[in-house]
């Protein structure tokens, strides 16, 4: 037990190491994320979540390595949508690109903590309800109908009610002041626009993470796994965003192949009890739909 205990804390930590060098040593100064430097960072967080899963296989064995792997492909799927959204956020907001890592940073941060929120809660649910694995299951195939029918997406910031709830308390300054989130005049403290699209990018996620995690708890309900899975997913995000923001509208088709997964995994949670598809072909479905999506909008 302790073992395990510290083994929780070693990880956290290590996070949290990894997090303050690529803000206080190669982030220090805000500046634009140009793709080489992107897709570096991007390499070293796939590269380190391989090595995890590495050691997750020396550690636990084969399942559990491949439930790891798997999750970590879905939570890296569908982290492809946030993705176009942020780009859509940042555009409409007419973000600095000098400052757009700085609001990913602090909003992965955030991130962080709402899943694991969602995780304890998810893995509570499923253990002392377990009828509720039904719920989710049907909840992830019609979430993979809408995505899939979903022909344009609009994002209307006005309309975001926890934006609007804000600004009933909080005053708002007219314009960005460089990249600080909230600023003091004539005593009174005003936020940025740069708060309010980091406020946007949180309650993004928060909705984001409401189709995600049920997807995840259909792979495991293993809270180490599915908490290491999520973490290193959302870790390369910022990277991921940097390196295919310039060419996320070529991706016409990946709607559909993230839709046929989320109802992939919302059918597999509804089977759990009458036939638990085995883990490796969950995988070798997930990589078929990425691969189909991503040719058929590269053709």
């Amino acid at each position: 037990m302790s073992s395990h205990i510290f083994l929780w804390i070693g990880f956290n930590t290590f996070v949290f190491m990894m997090l303050a060098i690529d803000l206080g040593v190669f982030h220090r100064k805000a500046h634009e994320v140009k793709f080489k430097e992107a897709l570096v960072w991007s390499l070293v967080w796939i590269g380190l979540a391989i090595a995890f899963n590495v050691g997750v296989y020396l550690w636990r064995g084969p399942d559990s390595a491949l439930e790891f792997l798997t999750g970590y492909l879905i939570e890296k799927s569908l982290s492809v949508d946030n993705i176009f959204v942020f780009l859509l956020i940042f555009t409409y907001f007419q973000v600095s690109q000098k400052y757009q890592h700085k609001v990913l940073f602090w909003g992965i941060i955030g991130a962080l903590i709402m899943r694991a929120v969602f995780i304890a809660a998810g893995i509570t649910l499923i253990q002392k309800f377990h009828w509720i694995i039904y719920i989710f299951g049907g909840f992830l195939i019609l979430t993979g109908i809408k995505m899939a029918l979903q022909k344009d997406k609009e994002i209307h910031p006005e309309r975001n009610p926890v934006l609007r709830f804000f600004r009933l308390f909080v005053p708002v300054t007219d314009q960005y002041e460089g990249g600080r989130f909230f600023v003091k005049r004539e005593r009174r403290y005003f936020a940025t626009p740069l708060f309010v699209v980091l406020l946007l990018v949180e309650t993004t996620d928060l909705i984001f993470a409401v189709d995600s995690i049920p997807a995840i708890l259909a792979i495991t309900t293993d809270p180490f796994i599915v908490y290491t899975s999520n973490v290193f997913a959302i870790l390369g995000l910022r990277s991921l965003y940097f390196a295919l923001s310039g060419i996320m509208e070529r991706f016409h088709y990946l709607h559909y192949g993230l839709s046929a997964i989320l109802a992939f995994v919302g059918i597999k949670m509804i089977l759990s009890d009458t036939y638990k598809i085995p883990i490796f072909i969950s995988l070798v479905i997930v990589a078929i739909f990425l691969l189909i999506s991503v040719i058929a909008s590269i053709i």
